[in-house]
C-alpha cells in the first residue's frame, strides 16, 4: 500500500472482498481513496484531509474506508478514476457510484461526507448510478474504411493550437501517439508539438512530465511516469526517423539516459519519479509489464535508429524481465502474489514489444509475440471484437466489461504486425474485428484515439512491408529499419526470400532481388 497513508488516521482496508462484504452487513456506503505513489496530490491529501481527526472519526463509522493503488489495480482505476488522483469516490454496498471528486481540502471534504451522509439515509441504494462507460457494454460498430483515418487526420487541423503547438485548448498533454499520427499525414504539427514538449515539458534530467495545466505549456506537473516517458522516446525515435534532426536524436537520447539511469531498478524499469522543489525523492521501483515492454519497444526502435549499443542491451534486459511475467502467454501485471494477470494494456504492450523485438533485435522474440497475442484473443477478445480490458470478475463494477479505445488500438497495431512478420492473416483478422467494434462513433473521435486511426489505415492498405533473406543486424536489415517510414513492417528471415536479398511489398505491388541497400531504397522508392 502506498507509504504516505501511514499520515492518515483512517482505518483503512484492502480492495476485495471483504471490504465489500463489511459495507454489504454494516448497510454502509463505502469510500473509496484512489491513489498512486507518484502523486504529490495524494500525500497532500492524507497530510491534510485524512489526518483531520474528525474526518477520519467519521470514514472509520459511518463508511467503509477502502485505499487502493491504481497503478495495481488497473481495472479499479478505469472504472472509479474521477479525473486525476487521488480520486475520492463514494459507493454503495455494491459497489456502484454515489459522489465522487478528486482531491479535497479538509473543508470541502466534511461538506462532501455531508451531503453523501445525507443522500445515503434519504436514498439508500437508490442513491447507485454506473458510469455510461459501464452501461453501454458493447461499443458502436461500423464498417473498417479509409473515412476513419480522414475524420481524425480532420481532427489534427481542427485542435491543433496554432499559436501554442499540441492539440486542445486548455490543459495540453504530450500525446504521443497523436504525434506519431501526425508524424506522417501532418509533419509539421508533429515536430511543433514535440519541439514545444522539449521546451515546456522537459525537465533537466532530460524526463517529461504527465502534462501542463495551461494552454500554452505553463505550469507543468513535475511527476515523471516510465509509461509516459517511453512512448515520447518512441515517438522522438520516430521524428528522427522521419525527419532527419539530429535534434530529437540528442532528445532521445538524452530520455535513454533518464531511463536507464534513473528508472531501471537492476532488474527492470521502476514506474515513476516523483520530483520535489529542490530533490528528487525516491522512485517507485514497482515494475508492471506495460511500462516494461513500452520501454523495450522504444528502446528498440531507438537502438536500430541511432545504432545504439546501451539501448539495445536496455531493450534486451527489458525483455528479458517481461519474460519472467509471461507463463503460457499470459501476462502477470506485476511481479507480486496479488499481481492480476490477463490484462489487456499488459497483453498489447508486451505483443508490440515483442513484435518490434523480432523486427529489429531478433526473429526469435516473435514466437513469444504469438503466445502472448494468442492468449489475450482467446480470452479477452468480446463478441463484439472489441476486446475487454481484463477478466469480467472481481468485486464492485469489476464484473462489468469495458472495452478501452487505446489499448484496443495499441493491440491491433500490434496484431498488425503480426499478420506479416508470422505471415498468418488470423491476426489481421482478429485486428479487424476489433477496430470495426469501434467504427461507428469514428465521425465522434479526437486527436487522444489517433493510434486507432493509425490501426485502421493499416488495415485499410497494407502497410509498407520489406521482407528480408537475411537476419537482423546485417546491412540490408539497418537498411531497411531505416526507411522512413515509421508505420512499416520489417521481417528479417523470412521464409521464401532468397539469401542476402529484400523483397518490398505494398498494397499494389511487389518487387524483389534488392541486394545492398543502395537498391533496397531504389526499389521503395520506385513502389511509392
Amino acid at each position: 500500500m502506498d507509504e504516505s497513508a501511514d499520515a492518515t488516521k483512517v482505518e483503512w482496508r484492502e480492495w476485495g472482498d471483504a471490504a465489500f462484504e463489511e459495507a454489504e452487513s454494516e448497510d454502509n456506503p463505502l469510500l473509496l481513496s484512489l491513489v498512486t505513489r507518484w502523486s504529490r496530490r495524494c500525500r497532500e491529501m492524507d497530510e491534510g484531509a485524512y489526518a483531520d481527526p474528525r474526518v477520519a472519526a467519521n470514514l472509520n463509522e459511518e463508511f467503509v474506508p477502502v485505499r487502493a493503488d491504481a497503478d495495481r489495480h488497473p481495472r479499479v482505476r478505469e472504472r472509479y478514476n474521477m479525473g486525476g488522483f487521488p480520486s475520492t469516490v463514494f459507493l454503495t454496498p455494491s459497489g456502484a457510484h454515489i459522489a465522487g471528486a478528486t482531491y479535497l481540502d479538509t473543508d470541502g471534504f466534511r461538506q462532501v461526507i455531508e451531503r453523501v451522509h445525507r443522500v445515503w439515509e434519504d436514498k439508500g441504494a437508490d442513491a447507485a448510478r454506473v458510469p455510461r462507460a459501464l452501461r453501454d457494454a458493447e461499443p458502436p460498430a461500423g464498417e473498417v474504411t479509409a473515412e476513419i483515418e480522414r475524420l481524425v487526420a480532420g481532427q489534427l487541423d481542427e485542435k491543433f493550437d496554432s499559436d501554442f503547438a499540441g492539440w486542445g485548448s486548455s490543459e495540453k498533454f504530450p500525446l504521443p501517439d497523436t504525434v506519431e499520427f501526425a508524424l506522417k499525414r501532418e509533419r509539421y504539427q508533429a515536430t511543433q508539438t514535440l519541439d514545444a514538449l522539449e521546451r515546456n515539458l522537459r525537465a533537466d534530467s532530460g524526463a517529461f512530465g504527465r502534462f501542463a495545466h495551461g494552454r500554452d505549456w505553463s505550469d507543468p506537473q513535475r511527476e515523471y511516469l516510465l509509461e509516459t516517458n517511453a512512448a515520447l522516446l518512441r515517438a522522438y525515435s520516430h521524428a528522427y526517423l522521419v525527419t532527419g534532426d539530429d535534434s530529437y536524436e540528442s532528445i532521445a537520447s538524452d530520455l535513454v539516459d533518464y531511463l536507464t539511469g534513473t528508472l531501471w531498478t537492476g532488474d527492470a524499469f521502476g514506474n515513476a519519479e516523483l520530483a520535489e522543489a529542490g530533490a528528487r525523492t525516491p522512485v517507485d521501483d514497482t515494475a508492471f509489464a506495460a511500462g516494461n515492454a513500452r520501454a523495450a519497444d522504444a528502446l528498440a526502435w531507438y537502438a536500430a535508429y541511432a545504432d545504439d549499443d546501451t539501448a539495445r542491451r536496455y531493450a534486451e534486459r527489458a525483455l528479458d524481465f517481461l519474460d519472467t511475467l509471461v507463463e503460457d502467454g499470459t501476462v502477470v501485471h506485476f511481479d507480486d502474489p496479488s499481481s492480476e494477470s490477463g490484462l489487456l494494456a499488459d497483453h498489447a504492450a508486451a505483443t508490440r514489444a515483442y513484435a518490434t523485438a523480432a523486427q529489429v533485435l531478433d526473429r526469435e522474440y516473435l514466437s513469444r509475440a504469438e503466445a502472448v497475442a494468442s492468449d489475450a484473443i482467446d480470452r479477452l477478445q468480446s463478441e463484439s471484437g472489441a476486446f475487454d480490458d481484463g477478466p469480467r470478475a472481481g468485486v464492485g463494477l469489476l464484473e462489468k466489461p469495458l472495452h478501452p479505445i487505446d489499448d484496443n488500438a495499441l493491440f491491433a497495431n500490434a496484431l498488425v504486425d503480426l499478420r506479416y512478420l508470422a505471415d498468418d492473416p488470423a491476426y489481421r483478422e482478429a485486428a479487424a474485428d476489433a477496430v470495426g467494434a469501434f467504427a461507428g462513433a469514428a465521425e465522434r473521435m479526437g486527436v487522444q484515439v489517433a493510434g486507432y486511426a493509425t490501426a485502421a489505415s493499416r488495415l485499410v492498405t497494407r502497410p509498407l512491408t520489406i521482407e528480408l533473406g537475411a537476419s537482423a543486424g546485417s546491412d540490408l536489415h539497418r537498411a531497411a529499419v531505416r526507411l522512413a517510414d515509421h508505420e512499416k513492417v520489417v521481417v528479417p528471415d523470412a521464409p521464401g526470400v532468397d539469401a542476402d536479398t529484400a523483397r518490398v511489398v505494398t498494397a499494389h505491388a511487389t518487387r524483389e532481388g534488392a541486394e545492398t541497400p543502395a537498391e533496397l531504397a531504389d526499389l521503395v522508392q520506385e513502389l511509392l
